[in-house]
């Protein structure tokens, strides 16, 4: 009766932060709707568009409607490890104590992730993977929840440290912005011109019951079956396996690890939950599949000779 209870406030609230969010958010319903499900699934995010598409307002504004503690890290060169988990720093009294840094908050915002070198990189994935800080030999667990919302301008290459493929594999999802259509756009410059007027909303949740739905998204029941699609489609990325499908023989170069098989039922739980329904089916796994998989996949040179992209290789594995 308690799981019934806290999925009716569950199901009411989703309706709630997605009316807040489209008050401020021009189109991007995909979007929101992975946001909000690795936020309920406690998993990272890699937003990765053009300047413009509304990364940044729309970290801020579910921000805002989730009582958390939100931080933004802007990511440069001369960005350090310290600069975002903390130093020690000497005290009146001449001794050490430790200063917090921005990653010691529930919600992190890391703009423009590729934007500064491995060594400061590894510090923030090593806080999302850990949820733990060590400093001179001491551990510090960082606050939960613990949510990391990373951007990434796939244009601008120069200069920048693109993510290694194991740290990729830390994110749940990597999400892609698309330019908005002729109507959505006019409604953003219409927007523009009275968003000053906006009351600010007051927070729909709060950190405690976000755990609780954190906690009810790990307890949705699966069947066998969903489970094994799932596991069958990541093995079928994977080279020299008996489950290797023709596609990643012809296409791709490096398959997709366990984790993402574990990711793809954790997501598809929390879509089934999303849309009123107690247990996912073959269809949630295969709403998610991109999302936790295109980035965790490696496209041959056959596959960028014919302009093919990991997420069109996903979806066709997924149809077959």
């Amino acid at each position: 009766m308690e799981d019934v209870r806290l999925a009716t406030s569950f199901f009411d609230d989703i309706r709630s932060l997605k009316q807040a969010i489209a008050s401020r958010v021009v189109g991007q319903e995909k979007t929101i709707d992975l946001l909000l499900n690795a936020l309920f699934s406690g998993g990272h995010c890699l937003l990765v568009g053009v300047p413009g598409l509304a990364k940044t307002r729309l970290v801020q504004t579910l921000a805002g409607l989730v009582d958390l503690d939100y931080k933004r890290i802007q990511f440069t060169p001369d960005l350090m490890p310290s600069d975002i988990i903390g130093t020690e720093l000497l005290d009146q009294e001449r001794n050490f104590q430790f200063s917090r840094g921005p990653i010691f908050a529930n919600l992190i915002l890391a703009d423009e992730i590729n934007r500064t070198p491995p060594k400061t990189q590894s510090a923030l994935l090593e806080a999302m993977q850990e949820e733990t800080v060590s400093v001179a030999g001491t551990s510090y667990e960082l606050p939960k929840p613990f949510f990391v919302l990373a951007t990434q301008n796939p244009i601008e290459q120069e200069g920048t440290y693109p993510l290694p493929e194991a740290q990729l594999d830390r994110f749940l999802f990597m999400i892609q912005l698309d330019y908005p259509s002729f109507s959505e756009e006019v409604q953003v410059v219409r927007m523009t011109e009275k968003s000053q007027l906006l009351e600010v909303q007051a927070p729909i949740l709060n950190a405690k019951t976000l755990l609780e739905y954190q906690d009810l998204v790990k307890r949705v029941p699966v069947s066998d079956l969903v489970v094994e699609t799932a596991v069958l489609w990541v093995q079928q990325t994977r080279l020299g396996n008996e489950n290797t499908s023709d596609i990643a023989k012809e296409y791709i170069t490096w398959g997709a690890g366990p984790r993402a098989s574990q990711n793809l039922i954790l997501a598809a739980k929390c879509h089934a939950l999303m849309h009123g329904r107690y247990s996912p089916n073959v269809e949630d796994v295969r709403e998610m599949a991109v999302a936790v998989l295109q980035h965790r996949i490696i496209p041959n040179y056959k596959a960028d000779s014919q302009g093919l992209r990991a997420a069109d290789l996903i979806r066709r594995l997924v149809q077959d």
